[in-house]
């Protein structure tokens, strides 16, 4: 018996993980028919911003306008592959819990198709990992991502 997925998530944040990710969410989505949905999710970790002291918000902006473009790239490229029901939306705050618990409630997600992490081990240690947080917390299916989808290799 196959998982029907009908309410796909996938976090993007510019990294060749999450490309990755979001190509294999495309394909899951043709998979599951006309009634899926993807949603692709950036989320703009303010607290990033808040050590320099020049803080303004033209920085966010400038990030926020960045991934715009990115994600607006995506969107093309799924519509492309096929893909009729694709949103997206930039949220502030948190990336873990935003992407583990908030996001997936209000869109009633069924699975979160995540890239693998980029972080080192230290960085893990000291900072945690989003992925590692997402696959514990969410209440929904987590499928992280490694591989490319075309040969198959492991991501380094």
């Amino acid at each position: 018996m196959l998982q029907q997925y009908k309410n796909i998530l996938v976090p993007v944040d510019g990294s060749k993980e999450a490309e990755l990710a979001f190509k294999k969410a495309v394909a899951v989505t043709k998979r599951n028919g006309k009634d899926a949905h993807l949603h692709l999710l950036h989320v703009v970790d303010t607290r990033a911003f808040q050590n320099i002291s020049s803080y303004d918000t033209s920085m966010v902006d400038e990030v926020v306008a960045t991934a715009k473009k990115k994600i607006e790239i995506y969107v093309d490229e799924a519509k492309e592959a096929g893909i009729e029901n694709i949103e997206y939306s930039i949220e502030y705050g948190a990336p873990k819990t935003i992407i583990a618990k908030e996001k997936p409630a209000e869109l009633k997600t069924d699975l979160i198709m995540i890239g693998a992490t980029g972080l080192n081990a230290v960085e893990r240690l000291l900072l945690g990992s989003v992925t590692e947080y997402v696959t514990r917390s969410a209440n929904c299916d987590v499928l992280v991502v490694r591989t490319d989808l075309d040969n198959k290799q492991p991501q380094n």
